[in-house]
């Protein structure tokens, strides 16, 4: 048993059988063969042996010819690992003695093979570590031939291994068959980590390099809870995460019990809960938790569904589906917040040319760039209005002038409508997130200029603190309890009351229990948080009294340390709600 520790992203556990991406990006299919099969298995290992030997052979003989000698020698050596007898006896030892299936086999014995060449800590091993990946792989496919199940065809319960995931990879894992995943690098407020929350997937980040230990069928744990990926779990260790899996199914069963009452507090104060999604099924999962609206859809991922742009009716009837299902109560829809991590195929190059996506071209600036994008997607949002309360909010506004010239087009768009007789309402509020310092130094200033402010405090710290967030090399200074963060709060707060101005906080801040109290003394009556969270937020609301809540708020304002004051939080959180923490 081998234990990794990483950054727990999405809550929850889950046990299941390896699909190790980047390295064989399909499933094995089976660990175990029976022993009267064991015979025609090590043929079944001989026959696809063969024929990756083939291969590699036809691929020397075309390298040397069209390259040179020294270039067919890359394959040379490769036939030469794949015919190694100890490493064939090794493989076939493990299918006759222990009833391994040759897929199994073959990567567990090349792949600790590799591992061990990479420990060596010296270059020209570590390289030849990558011939027995490649080797892994020729055999694997060759052994599974038509059987071959790739990750866009599950299925059988896989969890899923990689170095990373994009943002659209990880939105389009069928939640049917994935119960979870770990990546090697990726940081607590990535927007693949924002995508776990949203599809409810146990997962972790961070981890360092681990998958070359991992073989693929091999049984894992995902602790999404504690940031834990455990490798070949001993028979004890998997007894206790079942019973924790009870344990936590019995404690989601009390927390959807909350969904129908009110979020208020003990002395009747009410606190606004609504929901962030990304997709429009996500609907369910806030209706079930008793969310009071949307505050935050996020709309790139329908354009990160494909790689072609998605057009007017597609992206009308994805926000009518959200709007239909919460009729009357407020639904915000961001405008387009692609770049940094998140690009379509369609404008790689373009994002890509900067070396710091994140300070490039993104979100707003981009789609002031690119108005026939942006004017189709606000002539769908301003048609869906007519079904519901639905608001317009612009993400990473920096400037006065981004935001004057945001709702000029939004006013343009409303003018083109009108000529064309279309059915719309022109009159939605108009919002945007504070996500940079600028925005919330001159928050008095935006505060004349819109109807409500939304502090996105997954860039803000970002921002802030001068912290790329899905840097795992830096993702220990990455923290919501930052003394700096609460001042920016402060200052969006200050003037948007000033101003009359309704303000939320949007980011994952909002979504960890821990922070619920101080958000609420500080003087907010908002919230947007994961589905997911909606349950546990409600829970801390409902425990305490505002009082209490500014009392907690203004011991943590005088902390100057972010470690302290999260250590605070999480024991008031404890006498407030132990079973959360």
């Amino acid at each position: 048993m081998e234990l990794n520790r990483g950054i727990a992203v999405a809550p929850g556990v889950a046990i299941g059988s390896a699909l190790v991406l980047g390295s064989e990006d399909f499933r094995i299919p089976q660990r175990f063969v029976r022993i009267d099969a064991v015979d025609s298995e090590i043929a079944r290992f001989r026959a696809a042996l063969t024929a990756a030997v083939a291969e590699i052979t036809g691929h020397e003989a075309l390298a040397s010819s069209r390259l040179g000698q020294q270039y067919g020698a890359i394959f040379a050596a490769h036939k030469q690992l794949a015919q190694d007898p100890k490493l064939l006896k090794e493989i076939e030892d493990l299918i006759r003695q222990k009833c391994h299936s040759p897929e199994f086999a073959s990567s567990r014995v090349l792949r600790q093979y590799a591992r061990t060449l990479q420990n060596l800590g010296d270059r020209y091993f570590a390289e030849r570590a990558t011939d027995l990946f490649d080797l892994e792989k020729r055999i694997l496919r060759h052994l599974l031939g038509e059987r071959r199940e790739e990750l866009m065809q599950l299925t059988a319960p896989v969890v899923v291994l990689a170095h990373n995931l994009t943002p659209s990879e990880t939105a389009n894992l069928d939640t049917k068959y994935v119960l979870g995943f770990a990546t090697e690098v990726g940081g607590k407020s990535s927007h693949t980590a924002i995508l776990a929350g949203a599809l409810e997937l146990p997962a972790v980040v961070g981890v360092g390099s681990f998958l070359s230990e991992v073989s693929g069928g091999e049984t894992i744990i995902i602790d999404g809870n504690q940031g834990l990926v455990i490798i070949g779990p001993d028979e004890e260790t998997l007894n206790r995460y079942h019973a924790e899996e009870v344990k936590m199914k019995s404690a989601a069963v009390h927390l959807r019990s909350l969904g129908p009452l009110e979020s208020v507090t003990r002395d009747g104060v009410p606190i606004h809960l609504y929901g962030n999604i990304e997709f429009p099924n996500e609907v369910e999962h806030c209706t079930q938790r008793g969310a009071a609206g949307i505050g935050l859809y996020r709309t790139e991922f329908l354009y990160l569904e494909s790689d072609q742009e998605p057009t007017e009716e597609v992206q009308y009837a994805a926000y009518c589906e959200v709007v239909r299902a919460f009729a009357g109560k407020p639904v915000v829809i961001r405008t387009l917040d692609l770049g940094a991590e998140k690009f379509p195929q369609s404008m790689q190059e373009v994002i890509e040319a900067t070396p710091n996506p994140t300070l490039g071209l993104r979100s707003l600036r981009l789609t002031l760039q690119n108005l026939p994008l942006f004017k189709t997607q606000l002539r769908a949002i301003l048609r869906s209005a007519v079904l519901g309360d639905v608001r317009v909010m612009f993400p990473l506004v920096s400037t006065l002038l981004e935001l004057r010239q945001a709702k000029m087009i939004l006013a343009d768009v409303i003018d083109d409508l009108e000529e064309q007789g279309a059915t719309f309402n022109g009159k939605v509020q108009v919002g945007m997130m504070v996500e940079v310092p600028s925005a919330a130094l001159m928050a008095d200033e935006f505060a004349r200029e819109v109807d409500f402010f939304s502090i996105g405090t997954n860039d803000l710290i970002q921002y802030t603190l001068a912290v790329d967030r899905a840097n795992p090399a830096v993702a220990n200074l990455y923290s919501s309890a930052d003394p700096s963060i609460f001042r920016m709060i402060r200052m969006v707060l200050s003037a948007a009351e000033k101003h009359e101005v309704a303000v939320s906080v949007c980011g994952q801040m909002s979504s960890d229990p821990i922070y619920t109290p101080l958000l609420v003394g500080m003087g907010l009556r908002e919230l947007s948080v994961t589905p997911q969270a909606i349950p546990e937020v409600k829970q801390v609301v409902r425990s305490l009294t505002v009082p209490q809540a500014q009392e907690i708020a203004e011991h943590a304002q005088t902390l100057e340390v972010a470690r302290d004051v999260e250590n605070y939080l999480r024991g008031e959180l404890k006498k407030l709600c132990p079973d959360l923490v």
